[in-house]
């Protein structure tokens, strides 16, 4: 699920071993990856080492990293990073025909290796036109997953594929699968002001949540200090301009990021007074990482009561910025007919990555087995309480290779020894009834709706669970967001399976979690700032985890999921929602396997199953095409009352 830099990495290295469907909500290209500008770490240069790699990382992110992640990372980023080149990524480079590396806040030497300032655009066509031309990878595009299909053997749950709604043909169907990658991306989408693309809604996270894996750290949201600050009627011209001339990508809701790499290149801060304020919070100047840049220009902001700062880059040789940064350059231009090397850039702090996600460990297993999940979308332990500058590609790189050999031994043993409930995960695809697909979409006024309320979480969230919290604010926007978590899935009931409603639902879903994660965490550490515990505490040094009790493990249907959040960091606990600790980390069980075949079911014609397989680990098992669909009562949709009801609105205001 997913088809950016962790899924297809990921597809390309389990694709001799069998099939594999990508399934991605928009065209495969739409996702985070592509927006990336700055580049990829590795260790490169003979001046700089893999220890001072890992000892950046872990001060960026305020020592909560899990230091094994870290290390496995870092130390492995140079071989990921080259196969890229192998695959034909055209990376900036030398005169001498070495890759070019720039360096960025956080990072103590030189170690990006970056495509100008399309970084991101680049690895993703070269990943996607070498998926593309492998036969067995078969991309299911404008495809979205709702729930994950989740049966249990012997007492552990087990991951057995997915159910997707066709945004297409409205049809929904289940994808059967023997191993099953989240790698969807993060939830920018949760917060009014983003770099991420509309697609960014957290579906990844809430699925995975709603399921029963175990989710973690999600209150370190990390704000990019600098994105392009344009005022609210030319950003709206702009997003429409956008929508006309590439209706497949993103519908809008995101800020155009200036990458870190302009600081690193040598930009300068300034407020509109003209001061370079960062000596006031930091000796690292512009390099300090992403957090405390991102505090400090809000301190401006707030303080001075103006809209934007200005980052300037103009000192530099015209050549130089204009090459190194072309991308930024036309885009400053075709916005605000500024020129980047002559005048400074306004920008301001905007939601960028999601540095908690579902909890994973060191070869990207969850807490259900079958289950894998990298990039964005997981909690790997690398970023800790806030991410360094380009460790993000580089996360997807490494875990999604780690992922592979877990993935092709979890398969085999799922051939060998759970052949009931691959049956019964076949059979017992129903798409009756509020989980049917609704061929007619929603009403104008529901449309209104879910806009409205959609918009209203986004912007509660941005003011009490942005860059600065308070406890208070944090309990106001955990009770709205619950409220509408249960008025998405009422309407889920009520009209049937609608991607508008799906999204609100995942919004809501990872907001509540985020909110309910920061007020377990009684300090202020990397990302996480809070008025009220405005200071590190040592006890806390620890992640905070949230999962949903579930007695047992049955085809989770997993859209209706209320339930109350458990959790804790350091023996602390949220008295509103009377939780309990979680702090595990269940390790996918390892099997001695060489062949992984990862089937798909599509749910458009009439059922039929047969599977076979064989304990060898050195013969490829085979299994027949299976098809699957609703029954015949399926068609039957119960028509809504000629007098529709628009959910209470009241509880959003």
């Amino acid at each position: 699920m997913g088809s950016g830099i962790a899924g297809l990495t990921y597809a390309l290295k389990v694709a001799p071993y069998g099939t594999v469907a990508i399934v991605t909500k928009n065209i495969a290209k739409e996702g985070c990856t592509r927006y990336a500008q700055g580049g990829v770490c590795a260790v490169l240069d003979q001046s700089d080492s893999v220890e001072s790699h890992i000892k950046d990382t872990v001060i960026a992110g305020a020592h909560l990293n899990d230091v094994s992640a870290v290390d496995v990372v870092c130390r492995e980023a140079r071989a990921r990073v080259l196969e890229l080149v192998s695959l034909g990524a055209d990376f900036t480079r030398n005169p001498d025909g070495s890759l070019h590396l720039t360096r960025e806040g956080g990072h103590s030497n030189r170690r990006i290796v970056h495509a100008a300032d399309l970084t991101g655009a680049e690895i993703e066509r070269a990943l996607l036109a070498s998926a593309q031309a492998n036969p067995n990878i078969h991309f299911y595009e404008h495809h979205a997953t709702v729930d994950l299909v989740i049966d249990d053997y012997m007492g552990v749950p087990h991951c057995l594929g997915a159910d997707v709604l066709d945004l297409e043909s409205k049809e929904m169907m289940r994808f059967v699968s023997l191993s099953t990658m989240i790698a969807s991306g993060g939830a920018g989408q949760v917060f009014p002001n983003t770099t991420n693309p509309h697609v960014s809604t957290g579906d990844g996270i809430a699925m995975a949540y709603r399921a029963g894996a175990v989710v973690s750290n999600l209150e370190f949201v990390q704000f990019h200090p600098t994105s392009l600050y344009v005022d609210p009627g030319r950003a709206a011209a702009v997003a429409a301009a956008s929508r006309r001339t590439s209706p497949n990508l993103s519908k809008g809701g995101s800020s155009f990021l200036i990458s870190e790499a302009v600081r690193g290149e040598g930009g300068m801060l300034f407020n509109q007074s003209g001061e370079r304020f960062m000596e006031r919070y930091d000796n690292r100047l512009e390099l300090a990482p992403r957090d405390i840049v991102a505090r400090s220009i809000h301190d401006q902001l707030v303080s001075r009561n103006e809209k934007f700062v200005l980052l300037d880059i103009s000192h530099k040789p015209r050549d130089e910025v204009l090459h190194h940064f072309p991308n930024i350059a036309r885009r400053c231009q075709e916005t605000l007919g500024l020129d980047i090397s002559k005048e400074p850039i306004p920008v301001v702090p905007a939601q960028h990555y999601t540095c908690g996600g579902v909890n994973t460990g060191l070869l990207a297993e969850t807490s259900i087995q079958g289950l894998f999940a990298c990039g964005e979308v997981a909690c790997s332990g690398l970023h800790g309480a806030n991410r360094l500058a380009s460790n993000s590609l580089l996360e997807g790189l490494v875990f999604a290779d780690r992922a592979v050999n877990p993935s092709v031994a979890h398969a085999e043993h799922v051939l060998c020894n759970l052949g009931r409930q691959l049956h019964y995960a076949a059979a017992s695809a129903d798409f009756r009834g509020s989980r049917q697909a609704a061929a007619d979409g929603l009403s104008p006024s529901m449309m209104n709706w879910v806009a409205r309320t959609r918009q209203q979480l986004r912007e509660a969230m941005w003011r009490n669970c942005g860059i600065v919290r308070r406890s208070v604010e944090l309990a106001q926007v955990h009770a709205l967001a619950v409220e509408v978590r249960e008025a998405a899935t009422a309407a889920l009931s009520k009209h049937g399976m609608m991607v508008e409603l799906i999204e609100l639902q995942n919004l809501a879903t990872v907001a509540e979690l985020t909110v309910a994660c920061a007020l377990q965490r009684k300090e202020s550490r990397g990302l996480h700032y809070t008025l009220d515990y405005p200071n590190l505490n040592d006890s806390m040094k620890q992640p905070s985890y949230m999962m949903k009790p579930t007695k047992h493990y049955s085809m989770t249907r997993g859209m209706g999921g209320g339930g109350m959040l458990v959790g804790g960091v350091g023996g602390h606990h949220i008295d509103p929602l009377n939780s309990s600790p979680s702090s595990h980390r269940n390790l996918q069980s390892q099997f001695d396997a060489k062949h992984l075949y990862h089937h798909h079911h599509l749910g458009n014609q009439q059922r039929r199953s047969s599977f076979s397989s064989s304990s060898s680990s050195t013969k490829r098992p085979t299994i027949s095409p299976s098809i699957i669909s609703p029954s015949a009562a399926a068609a039957s949709f119960v028509t809504p009352p000629a007098q529709e009801v628009v959910p209470n609105s009241d509880i959003l205001v």
